[in-house]
């Protein structure tokens, strides 16, 4: 028996695939369980729509993502450290603390999407990478400025 699957089954395949199973496995298990529903011809009409209707929201998602890259890749994001005689610096700025800067600006990114999770720690300006949404990429510009201990 052809079956639509609604969410990801083990061994047996993901959310929105057709699969062919036995008939007793599909009536005593999936479907009874709301894991799957028969292939009908209505269920596949539903099935496009639903397809189609993420594809959709998958692409203004995407559209977001590049617009807030835009945004942030014209941005500079500066750090005061304290730093030594030889202009070594002292500690460093974390992703976390990236991160917290760009939400007191109105702007809200996961630390866990940089790209670059090695901390900031020298003068000037450091580029870094952060993943937005599948395939958008935004470099921001942190730089950090020293200040005699």
């Amino acid at each position: 028996m052809k079956v639509i699957l609604k969410t990801d089954v083990k061994k047996v395949g993901k959310r929105g695939e057709i699969v062919e199973v036995s008939d007793g496995y599909a009536r005593n298990y999936l479907i009874a369980r709301g894991l799957a529903v028969a292939s009908t011809e209505k269920s596949m009409e539903i099935l496009s729509e639903q397809k189609e209707a993420e594809k959709e929201l998958d692409e203004k998602r995407r559209q977001e993502a590049q617009e807030l890259a835009d945004k942030l890749e014209k941005m500079m994001l500066t750090f005061q450290v304290n730093t030594g005689k030889d202009g070594k610096v002292f500690g460093s700025v974390s992703t976390k603390q990236i991160a917290q800067q760009l939400q007191k600006q109105g702007y809200k990114v996961d630390k866990k999407k940089f790209l670059d999770t090695y901390p900031v720690a020298s003068l000037g300006v450091t580029k870094v990478r952060v993943e937005l949404y599948k395939g958008v990429v935004a470099t921001l510009n942190v730089q950090l400025k020293g200040s005699e201990a």
